[in-house]
């Protein structure tokens, strides 16, 4: 065998320059992405402060005769304390005769606030794991407001709700999730426009 032992340290330093080559150019990336100035934050609350109203459509992965409805919506959000109220209003056309459903108008308002930990409220009223007890808790992700509610029914099954309210411009995109056992039931996609302050 004909070792170099020069030739072998040769190697050991090319590759341990290269190493450190690509050791720096990681650290420098990860140094320049956090401080630069155009990286993407996250919106306070107070940017979805005010009154929206929309549309939306209705799916539904259960109803053989409401499969596709329409939907109106509602949302106002205000500022409560450190925290904010979450209150939002839902016209659904889902039960009934098919060829003229009957309207039913769901309201819901929570008042979360501040959990200690930064861009997460959690609903104020608390909750335990009785049933029909909720446990809601909302965070904001770049520009969207994530708001999850579960509940647990008499037969010990969650029941989860997830609202993704995104916005963009003078408008907000709603994203909703039924989730019953881990099974998605109904999804409800929609626009609003801010009305009022």
């Amino acid at each position: 065998m004909n070792f170099s032992l020069r030739g072998f340290t040769a190697h050991i330093s090319f590759r341990l320059t290269k190493f450190a080559a690509a050791v720096a150019l990681v650290l420098a990336g990860a140094i320049n992405m956090s401080s630069n100035p155009g990286a993407a934050q996250d919106v306070s609350a107070s940017a979805f402060h005010g009154h929206w109203q929309g549309s939306g459509v209705s799916e539904s992965e259960v109803s053989i005769n409401f499969r596709m409805t329409a939907r109106d919506l509602d949302v106002v959000v205000t500022p409560v304390g450190d925290g904010f109220s979450l209150a939002w209003t839902t016209v659904q056309r889902q039960k009934g005769d098919p060829s003229k459903p009957s309207v039913v108008r769901k309201g819901s308002e929570i008042i979360f606030q501040p959990s200690g930990r930064a861009g997460i409220w959690h609903d104020a009223q608390g909750a335990s794991a009785k049933a029909g007890d909720r446990y809601a808790w909302s965070r904001i992700k770049d520009n969207t407001l994530i708001t999850q509610i579960v509940e647990i029914d008499d037969e010990g099954r969650s029941d989860l709700h997830v609202y993704r309210r995104t916005l963009s411009g003078s408008g907000m995109a709603l994203e909703f999730r039924r989730l019953v056992d881990g099974e998605l039931v109904r999804t409800v996609d929609g626009k609003l426009i801010k009305i009022a302050n």
